[in-house]
């Protein structure tokens, strides 16, 4: 019995160990300028709620056209491709880059906060809506030019050797990169902790303001959220400190003199991508955003085929059948605008509230990531997809619920404790850990395989197709829209008139939609891709 207890007594503390103290042993200084850069990523939702709320009372602009849009606000994150090595060209400015990626996210938060306090001169100009949309595209920019230098400073912050000068072995480089990626994605989730905090404390008492007073709340937000690129920007300042510092002391550890050459394949497709996108866009040719996928996919795979020569055959068939995987999983279609409108008119949600829940999915996507790490060293991206789509699948059950009244049913025998606003708290605070922990694996991944020469290069085509998916995903959400349509409530700012009446009466059709589509997609993929020669182990 005594050793049951010292055995179990052992495990308990093996699991502490692993869970907790080794992500703090693996920190480094050098893990924080990227880190830094992140976090003003995840700042980046402050102007989030104020955004849903604006767009819904004050824009006249559907569903669909808005799923829509989040293609488009997508694109620079696929241009990350030609972006990345642009950056490996020019890594020794690599702070001018972050500079322009912070001027993109400023002008972006100026506009925002001239249509909300200065709309009749903003109209003199152009029409609101246009404001919106070119406020939309530059923030994305600004944050995929700075996403695309951090990337290639994830790869560079774990040091080759230790403080003696010696190699780490590949045990060693893979937990720390894993414990890079991990730190990561914690500091995009504080990043939305921070700002959650804030909308919280903001918006307390904003239900029962006047009209006027609740725009003079959304102008303080967009003018903190000018803060954002400040910390990005500090970010690449201690950057260039710490590797100035470590060449200084160990010039083992600094960094490599990198000739990269030109590769005018990523260069010249991008760019000529980036035109036939941008004239595609602007015209009125009707399939333009199906156009732009394709075309990008299409390049997207040539160019990952021209980096999978130079691995090993079977290593080349997992990592295919990973990032398909991946790309499934993500590529999943979302319900759209309406959901958060059903939830603003008829559920009665306010911003304060969307700003508890976003916080909650912050802190509980915090603690999953840490607790969940050691299941991502020991288990394939497979199975972890596998756990993941289940449990979303689960978790799309409550919002139908809430659709067809079932919170009506709980408070009526819970003396109300059980309500609509208590079932969204319950079911984001499960839900939240799960898109973030699908994706540290295969950013590990490309850490560690990154050429020393091409590191921005490498990581932004493999990124670039996972983030693909995403713009699938809202193509995806944008034909559902189509399909079943949702209209909301809106007035016109300065008459007053309605534009348009709620109707919601096709929305539980579409979050049934969603959730048979979530889960059978990613389980019939991995499926298909464990029984093929490209199964994956990873």
């Amino acid at each position: 019995m005594t050793r049951e207890k010292e055995h179990s007594k052992l495990e308990k503390s093996t699991w502490y160990q692993r869970t907790f103290l080794d992500l703090a042993n693996q920190m480094r200084w050098s893990f924080l300028p990227p880190l830094m850069v992140y976090f003003a990523a995840g700042v980046s939702g402050l102007t989030s709620v104020v955004g849903a709320f604006f767009l819904k009372e004050y824009l006249d602009l559907s569903a669909s056209f808005i799923a829509g849009l989040a293609f488009w606000a997508g694109l620079p994150w696929i241009l990350k491709l030609p972006l990345g090595h642009v950056v490996d060209l020019f890594w020794r400015w690599k702070a001018l880059l972050i500079l322009l990626g912070a001027g993109l996210i400023a002008l972006s938060i100026l506009i925002m906060f001239g249509l909300v306090a200065y709309p009749d001169l903003m109209r003199e100009i152009l029409q609101l809506e246009t404001w919106y949309v070119i406020a939309l595209l530059l923030a994305p920019s600004g944050y995929a030019i700075q996403d695309v230098v951090a990337d290639a400073m994830t790869v560079e912050a774990v040091p080759r050797t230790d403080d003696s000068g010696k190699s780490f072995d590949e045990a060693q480089l893979r937990a720390m990169h894993t414990t890079m990626q991990t730190l990561g994605r914690i500091s995009i989730i504080l990043g939305l902790m921070s700002v959650a905090a804030v909308n919280i404390w903001i918006f307390s008492d904003a239900n029962a303001m006047p009209r006027e007073t609740r725009l003079a709340l959304y102008e303080r937000v967009y003018l903190i959220a000018l803060a954002i690129p400040v910390i990005s920007v500090s970010g690449m300042v201690l950057h260039m400190i710490i590797q100035r510092r470590r060449a200084n002391t160990n010039p083992a550890q600094s960094e490599l003199e990198r000739k990269t050459e030109v590769n005018w394949q990523i260069l010249g497709g991008g760019f000529a991508f980036f035109i036939i996108s941008l004239v595609l866009g602007t015209s009125d040719f009707e399939y333009s955003q199906e156009v732009v996928f394709i075309t990008t996919l299409s390049v997207i795979i040539y160019l990952i085929s021209q980096l999978l020569k130079s691995l090993e055959p079977k290593a080349a068939n997992a990592l295919i059948g990973t990032a398909v995987i991946i790309f499934v999983f993500r590529a999943v279609p979302l319900p759209g605008p309406g959901l958060t409108w059903f939830e603003i008119d008829e559920l009665l949600f306010d911003e304060q509230f969307l700003s508890i829940l976003s916080l909650i999915t912050s802190m509980i996507a915090l603690f999953g990531l840490i607790l969940l790490r050691p299941l991502m060293a020991d288990r394939s991206i497979a199975y972890i997809v596998v756990l993941l789509t289940i449990a979303a699948g689960v978790l799309s059950l409550p919002n139908i619920g809430l659709y067809f009244g079932v919170h009506e049913w709980t408070a009526a025998r819970t003396n109300g404790i059980v309500d609509a606003r208590f079932i969204a708290v319950l079911d984001t605070a499960i839900e939240s850990p799960l898109g973030q922990v699908a994706m540290v694996p295969m950013l590990a991944w490309i850490a560690r395989n990154a050429p020393t020469d091409l590191k921005a290069t490498f990581f932004a085509v493999m990124a670039s197709f996972t983030n693909m998916a995403l713009s699938a995903s809202s193509l995806g959400t944008k034909y559902l829209n189509e399909i079943f349509l949702i209209t909301r409530a809106s007035t016109d700012p300065v008459t007053g008139e309605i534009i348009s009446v709620a109707d919601y009466s096709q929305l539980g059709r579409l979050l049934i939609t969603v959730g048979m589509i979530t889960v059978i997609a990613p389980l019939l993929v991995v499926l298909v891709v464990q029984l093929s020669p490209y199964r994956t182990t990873e």
